[in-house]
């Protein structure tokens, strides 16, 4: 389980991501370290999840993950897709970034 604690709000600078959609990643590449966000897409239900956030321990408390999820969501948003959080990580970003709620997909 991840500490909502140690999930910053806003990243002090940030950093550059690139999405990569033949991977189905977000990702970061910093000081040779590659850190990513995966997701799975089905456009047919105009829904994305995103099931794991990695930043390798060398990098953490940069920002560098809510920079990928930031930038994920706004894809999301972008694409008209609702979004399911099965990452803890972007669970707990979207509960502390009330302005992502819109793209939660309504549970069953």
């Amino acid at each position: 389980m991840i500490d909502s604690r140690f999930i910053p709000d806003v990243p002090s600078s940030d950093p550059p991501v690139t999405h990569r959609p033949e991977a189905h990643r977000f990702e970061n590449l910093t000081d040779g370290h590659l850190s990513f966000a995966t997701y799975q897409l089905d456009r047919s239900a105009r829904q994305v999840v995103f099931d794991h956030t990695l930043v390798p321990p060398q990098l953490q408390g940069r920002g560098i993950a809510a920079a990928l999820i930031s930038t994920a969501l706004d894809w999301a948003a972008d694409e008209g897709l609702q979004v399911v959080p099965a990452c803890s990580y972007v669970a707990i970003y979207m509960r502390r970034h009330p302005e992502t709620q819109s793209l939660l997909k309504p549970r069953d």
